[in-house]
Order: structure tokens, then sequence, then C-alpha cells
């Protein structure tokens, strides 16, 4: 097997590039607030309430002035801070209504899964961003502790609740996700019930309270097909707000006997894989065809197809096809 010391490193998450600086001391700046907002060359996202934007042909985010913001959504919508970046600031707002217009003539409307891997570090460290506080904002609107209503503070980076004086954060819920090999260098890939058949991917679960994320990784997947892993080896992480989690991308190694018992809830199909294998499976399907359709892969093979590009899954994979290149 090889060893981790010659493992080629993954580059940067897809949807971990951001080009933005937070400026989290101007969130409670209200004067900055209000006098960035009163620029016309402040750069505004608006997000539809199914979390799609704008773009335009080449899959650049199509941002406004803040006044065609307070257009598009009303002047008392909450405003949040995104950043600045090149001496210019970005917000977000958030459409109410279920109802979507139509994209003006040469755009048109897209999600984070659709634009991830073809956007900008600017672009995709922005709308990563805008969609994971829409998920937090849409869901948590009382207060855990006594249930009043919350109110928008620190330029939408927190709710507070004016009956306890609680205040609340943006939700991250930690993941481990794991490219597992065994001993004779064999990928591990698995279909839960929400793929259809063909498709699949490595193996991923929630970290537990009072859990280490190394000891997710190795109870996920002894739960998951009933194999013993070792060597566990951070990667890198990705933030996945859909609807918030952080993805902590690892590798490890099977011990002992590779075979797999899939538990039949959260894993239907698994297997080990060669690399030759994992490589058709790329090349007959990807993003284009999620859904299964239209792939050329032989009948009854049983990989044929791979998670998207823009997420740390494919990057895991990506990476260990290239150690043979």
């Amino acid at each position: 097997m090889t060893s981790r010391a010659s493992q080629r490193p993954i580059p940067v998450p897809l949807l971990s590039r951001s080009a933005h600086d937070r400026v989290a001391h101007r969130r409670t700046d209200e004067a900055w607030l209000a006098q960035a907002w009163s620029r016309p060359e402040t750069r505004v996202l608006v997000l539809t309430a199914r979390s799609r934007v704008l773009v335009d042909a080449q899959a650049r985010l199509q941002l406004v002035s803040p006044a065609e913001a307070d257009a598009a959504v009303g002047a008392d919508a909450p405003r949040m801070l995104l950043g600045e970046a090149d001496g210019r600031a970005y917000f977000a707002v958030f459409s109410a209504g279920p109802d979507e217009p139509e994209a003006p003539t040469g755009l048109r409307r897209a999600d984070l899964r659709e634009l991830g891997g073809q956007l900008n570090d600017l672009d995709v460290g922005l709308l990563t961003a805008s969609v994971a506080l829409q998920a937090w904002h849409r869901t948590h609107t009382h207060c855990p502790r006594c249930g009043s209503p919350t109110a928008i503070i620190k330029a939408g980076w927190t709710r507070a609740c004016p009956v306890d004086g609680s205040e609340h954060f943006p939700r991250t819920d930690p993941a481990v996700i794991m490219l597992i090999r065994d001993a004779e260098d064999r990928c591990l890939l698995a279909r839960g019930p929400a793929w259809p058949v063909g498709r699949m991917s490595v193996l991923a679960g929630f970290v537990e309270a009072g859990e280490s994320a190394e000891a997710a990784v190795v109870r996920e997947v002894a739960e998951e097909v009933g194999v013993e892993v070792v060597n566990v080896q951070y990667v890198a992480s990705q933030p996945h707000p859909f609807p918030a989690s952080l993805m902590l991308g690892y590798t490890g190694e099977a011990a002992g006997t590779p075979e797999l018992a899939p538990d039949n809830d959260e894993i239907l199909d698994a297997g080990w894989f060669t690399r030759d294998e994992v490589r058709a499976a790329r090349d007959w399907g990807d993003e284009a065809s999620w859904d299964g359709a239209g792939a050329s892969a032989p009948s009854g093979a049983s990989l044929q197809a791979l998670p998207p590009t823009f997420s740390i899954a494919r990057q895991l994979i990506d990476a260990w096809l290239a150690e043979a290149e």
C-alpha cells in the first residue's frame, strides 16, 4: 500500500476557496454598515428562497447595487455582511417569497451544487457563506432556551433573544468523509438509498457528541460496512452548507480482512475498486448525469459514476487516482 508520506496533497477544496476578508470587526459598526450600503459600488448577492442566484453564461455571479437589492427584496430586508475585497463591501439579502422571477435575457438561475466547481475564488466564497447563513436563519428563528422570536443583529451573524438576552450563532455540524484503502491499494466506495444504482462515493458521517473526528472515521466505517480502520490521517476540510456541515476529509487503511458487510440502512451497496475501475467510472458519468441517466457504462457495471467535482469526496478520489499518474 502506498504510504501516507508519498500521497499527493489535494488542492484547496472547491467550496473552501475564498478571496474576501470577512471583516468581523465591522459587524457591530452601524455607522460603517450604513455608509457601506449607501455606496453604489457596494455589491449585493440576492438569493431566492430556493438558494438560487443569477449567473451569466460564464458562470459569474450577477451581483447588484444596494439600491437594486432594496428594489428586489424590500428596503427592510435584513442585510448580511459578507465582507470586503479590494476595498469593496459585499452583502447578501434573501428573497422571502417562494416565487422565482424569470431570469433576464442572457442570464440563468443556479444553485451552489451546480456552480461550486465553476465559480472563481471570490464568487464561490461569497455564495457558500450566503447559502450557509440563509439556511441557518431559515431554521433558527426562535430562541432555543425560551422559545421567543429572535432578532437578527451583528450584520446577520448573530440572533438575539429579547426576552432572556441570549445570543445565538450560525450552526456548523462537523462531519467526517474518508477514503479507505485495503492492502491491495483498492478504494472503498459505497452507495446509500438516496443515490441511483451505479453511483458511488467514499463513506461519510457526522461526528457524535464527545467524539473526536478520528474516532468518528473508525466508528462510521465499522458501522456502515463492518471494516476496521487504522492509520487515520487528516487531509483537508470543506464547508458543505446543505444545510450546515463542515466536511473533514481523511484517509485510512483497512485492517485485516477487507470483507464488506453493508448495514442495508445507510449503505446499500459497497465495494473495493481498483484505479482502473474508478477512472472508467469517472469517464462514464459525472455531475452532468447526476441522476444516473445517459451514462454509457457497460451493462451490469457496479460502479458507473462518481460524486460531482465540487465535492471533497471527488477530490479525495481524484487525489488517490493521481498517486499512480
